[in-house]
């Protein structure tokens, strides 16, 4: 038995037998003789005492009884009622007397409680097992918790150091966009400009090869445009021009229009057509048939 709930079932039950015996003396004294009403005041006490009994044998067993609960209960309703019904006729203290009335019904209480407690108790060892139990599940879920916060502090840390390694990407392309867009604008400034050409001529005719004496050569700066890839099979399987083949097409494609294509409009149109010579031998090209 567990200490904790049987002594206070126990005590509560002999004050409830005492005080039940007492009222009954008392109360049936002055209309019977007083042995009477003491055999009365032990029959009750004594039938609620044998049901108890009874119903601890049963629950010792494993095993319980509906209508042996039933007339232990019937016992500590009559003995409540007596106590009740003592307290309603009583000339003084009617207010105290009601008081102690529910004595009986919490001493039957109490001993549901034990029994309650008994059929739920665990041995030493499960309630150990129960307890590791729950502390591991305690520990997992905090190292779940933790892994959580630093994974958390892990991604947070890594968007950090990406968002500011773009923006910083970002503020280098801008930079650099923004030079470039000055430096072809200044130099189709000067692409546009009237002289440009003649003083270009004017400064390089001593250093260029290749220039007929006498002949003016014509000089373009690069233009800033959209460049067309030309196609690895294309270079691949193109065959390597001469440079007489070379003078005739790009004069072919030059004339191909009136007025006369830039050397611009000229490469785009050869590249597009699938012919395959670089820059330079192109550009070569084309100052001998301009020539």
């Amino acid at each position: 038995m567990n200490v904790k709930t049987v002594l206070p079932a126990v005590a509560m039950t002999a004050v409830s037998m005492v005080l039940t015996l007492a009222v009954v003396v008392m109360w049936l004294g002055t209309a019977m003789p007083w042995p009477v009403a003491l055999v009365v005041g032990l029959g009750i006490d004594g039938g609620w005492l044998a049901t108890l009994a009874y119903e601890r044998r049963l629950a010792a067993q494993g095993d319980h009884s509906h209508g042996v609960t039933a007339v232990g209960w019937s016992f500590g309703l009559i003995a409540t009622g007596v106590l009740i019904a003592h307290a309603l006729t009583a000339e003084t203290s009617t207010g105290a007397w009601l008081a102690v009335a529910w004595l009986p019904i919490a001493a039957k209480a109490l001993w549901l409680v034990h029994g309650l407690w008994e059929r739920t108790a665990l041995t030493p060892g499960a309630l150990g097992a129960i307890r590791g139990i729950q502390q591991e599940a305690r520990d997992e879920a905090a190292v779940a918790r933790a892994r959580l916060r630093a994974d958390a502090t892990t991604e947070e840390t890594r968007l950090t150091a990406v968002t500011a390694a773009g923006a910083r990407v970002a503020r280098v392309q801008a930079k650099t966009a923004e030079t470039l867009s000055r430096a072809w604008s200044t130099l189709e400034t000067a692409r546009q400009g009237e002289d440009t050409s003649r003083a270009l001529t004017s400064v390089t005719t001593p250093v260029t090869p290749g220039v007929t004496p006498g002949v003016t050569p014509r000089w373009e700066l690069p233009v800033w445009g959209p460049v067309e890839p030309v196609s690895a099979l294309a270079l691949e399987s193109a065959p390597a021009l001469t440079d007489a083949q070379l003078d005739v097409l790009v004069d072919e494609i030059r004339h191909s229009e009136t007025p006369a294509l830039s050397y611009r409009e000229m490469a785009i149109r050869f590249r597009a057509a699938g012919h395959s010579a670089s820059e330079v031998r192109l550009r070569a090209a084309w100052k001998r048939v301009v020539a």
